[in-house]
């Protein structure tokens, strides 16, 4: 190994694969319907870093306002991004349905908590146009 080389803490290691996979991903509440308070986004991180955890990911940050999520998770490339979603939605959805029955059910419409969409962009590492640069900058053997 050279002297040089620095291990990067977000770049794992598979049995055939290297990589470094991060997503920011946006759930909103059905029909923006504010139910979060300060407690239940707190708990809605504690499970969402669980189900990330049963899944091999790991939620590096967390936030949100009264009627949605942000979260940035490191994730597997075995992981597929739109089961991972579908998990964290709907865990918390029932977990906070049972633990705030009262509270949650004033602003369920139609029993359903989460907006059925979300957003999900990849973020970190080079931005795309360095990538692109990189990629042509590559020399083809003849």
């Amino acid at each position: 190994m050279s002297p040089r080389w620095v291990p990067d803490p977000n770049v794992r290691r598979g049995r055939s694969v290297i990589h470094d996979l991060h997503v920011h991903l946006v759930f909103v509440t059905k029909d923006r319907r504010g139910p979060f308070t300060d407690e239940i986004l707190t708990r809605c991180e504690e499970v969402m870093r669980s189900v990330c955890t049963d899944f091999g990911a790991e939620l590096h940050e967390f936030n949100g306002g009264t009627d949605h999520v942000h979260l940035v998770l490191h994730y597997a490339p075995q992981v597929k991004l739109s089961t991972l979603a579908g998990s964290l939605k709907g865990v918390s959805a029932r977990r906070l349905r049972q633990e705030y029955p009262e509270h949650i059910r004033k602003y369920l419409r139609g029993n359903h908590f989460w907006s059925p969409s979300y957003f999900a962009g990849s973020c970190g590492g080079a931005p795309l146009t360095v990538i692109e640069e990189y990629i042509e900058s590559q020399k083809r053997s003849a």
